[in-house]
């Protein structure tokens, strides 16, 4: 089984099982509160407005919680979290971690920091968070900072 088999560029790795179900369940909550709203028939148009307005937050913040990804190019990594995105070279990425338990992907930058990657998480698909894992350590350790020294 060959692991080191890098993908080709440009790749998009995100949790697609569990955006799947986040904006399910984003839609399906903001239409349960909506008709709860406008079947009760003892709530003010004010109230209404209030559980319309309160579903869509609610719903909100699960398309946040879906948001996450990481797209490797020619040029780099941008990491995609939940509020913030960041663009990284190549040379700025050391390594590429997922530990038992970690609850997603881990880049060592070359600033001494280590950022989140949110797009690739094992939560819900355990063996696609492996294999995109090792795709990532896979293109890192072809286009990052050691493929620079080799050659």
């Amino acid at each position: 089984m060959s692991e080191s088999t890098t993908p080709a560029l440009p790749v998009t790795f995100r949790p697609g099982r569990t955006r799947v179900i986040l904006l399910t369940m984003a839609c399906v909550m903001f239409v349960v509160i909506t008709a709860v709203a406008l079947m009760l028939e003892r709530l003010g148009p004010g109230e209404r407005v209030s559980f319309v307005f309160t579903a869509a937050l609610l719903s909100g913040v699960l398309v946040l919680l879906s948001r996450p990804k990481v797209v490797a190019d020619d040029e780099g990594v941008t990491v995609v979290n939940i509020t913030r995105t960041r663009r990284l070279a190549w040379a700025e990425i050391l390594k590429v971690n997922l530990r038992p338990g970690d609850p997603w992907v881990f880049l060592d930058l070359s600033d001494g920091t280590s950022l989140p990657a949110l797009g690739i998480q094992p939560g819900v698909a355990k063996e696609a968070a492996i294999r995109d894992a090792r795709a990532l350590r896979a293109l890192a350790d072809a286009h990052g900072t050691g493929a620079e020294q080799a050659a």
